[in-house]
């Protein structure tokens, strides 16, 4: 088995791949990516058994074979080289040798047949996304997703598809995030719950790519193909909560604000907030914004008083700062809406402007109890 490809091409593909790795393993031969060789075309894997990823690279060669090769230090050495080609060899030794202008390296490999098979998907449900959707959907939702491991459903993002249009949605229960577009459409109505990790890939490599994303998803696993990459990752189990249940449907008090300036004003009041709470105060009458903050075990304090577009009764309610400052970095729009009913109900941030048409963002935001 032998096969000669760019080593700056090769380093490109395998940092994408490196990133589904974990840095301890059970199983040790994932430690290593899988190298498939089939005449022209290298097939590249590397798995973590919840989250697998190949890359398809054309290359030179005659010949078959398949084997796995250590990771870490491939990567470490690929990133020494300059841009040349480099001549993969497999010995009879067990090792495989890589020849450069300047020199040869050897590395022991496994077998191929020892790497966890991927799973094949009996008759899929299919839908085509733009990459910039599915990128866009990932990057505004996927910060609200929980971490509890008790309540594995919350630890991901969850997709809702139908004719009607896509809708992804997160929560930890203290902050959600919806995201929906009308413009893209699936063929039948599904739904299913997406870890973070795959995600996370995903939207790091999305960001590049102009390709339409074929998501074919069953019961249990999900597999994404684009460009020449293949994410394949198995689905949080479970029922995801009734999210539309917690978004209040009447909202009397509306506050329009620019959302740079709110977000400065909130960030630097909270520096003085308590440091377990994090809690910040926004009391609002007629046209005027008033944020502070107040740790009593320091004696410390701030306030800030900022002009607004309010309509609603005069009223005053508590948030977490890191909250509402994820949520306020997260939008892009000059301009937001938080709506407001009671300071015991949940607030409603959503963008003023800035949107594509069909796109629709709602960031839900969880109030603490003020004591006065």
């Amino acid at each position: 088995m032998k096969f000669i490809v760019s080593s700056s091409y090769l380093l490109k593909q395998l940092q994408v791949l490196g990133s589904v790795i974990n840095s301890s393993n059970t199983l040790p031969i994932l430690d290593n990516f899988l190298f498939e060789l089939d005449h022209k075309a290298l097939t590249v894997s590397a798995s973590d058994l919840e989250t697998t990823m190949s890359a398809t690279l054309d290359i030179d060669s005659t010949s078959k074979g398949s084997v796995a090769v250590p990771a870490k230090l491939l990567l470490e050495i690929l990133k020494t080289f300059p841009e040349q080609p480099l001549t993969f060899t497999v010995e009879e030794n067990s090792t495989i040798e890589i020849s450069s202008n300047s020199g040869k390296y050897a590395l022991a490999y496994a077998p191929g047949e020892e790497f966890p098979k991927s799973v094949n998907l009996d008759e899929p449900s299919v839908t085509l996304v733009p990459a910039d959707v599915l990128a866009t959907a990932i990057s505004k939702t996927i910060f609200a997703a929980g971490n509890d491991d008790l309540r594995p459903v919350m630890s991901g993002v969850f997709f809702q598809f139908s004719p009607q249009g896509l809708t992804f949605v997160a929560t930890d229960a203290h902050k959600l995030v919806k995201y929906a577009r009308t413009d893209v459409t699936a063929s039948e109505v599904a739904d299913f719950i997406m870890p973070k990790k795959p995600l996370t890939i995903l939207k790091n490599i999305l960001g590049a790519s102009d390709a339409e994303i074929k998501i074919e998803y069953n019961d249990s696993n999900a597999t994404f193909s684009f460009d020449n990459y293949i994410l394949m990752c198995r689905l949080i189990d479970g029922k995801y909560p009734n999210y539309e249940a917690v978004i209040p449907k009447e909202n009397p008090n509306k506050l329009m604000i620019d959302r740079t300036q709110f977000l400065n004003s909130v960030r630097r009041v909270a520096i003085f907030s308590n440091k377990t709470t994090h809690q910040i105060r926004l009391k609002i009458a007629g046209a005027e914004l008033n944020i502070s903050a107040e740790d009593i075990d320091y004696s410390n304090k701030a306030e800030e008083r900022l002009t607004c577009d309010y309509q609603g009764d005069d009223m005053q309610i508590g948030y977490n700062s890191r909250f509402l400052t994820e949520m306020l970095t997260n939008l892009q729009s000059d301009m937001i809406m938080l709506e407001m009913s009671l300071p015991n109900r949940a607030g409603i941030l959503t963008p003023v402007d800035g949107l594509e048409d069909g796109e629709t963002v709602t960031m839900l935001v969880m109030p603490v109890m003020l004591n006065n």
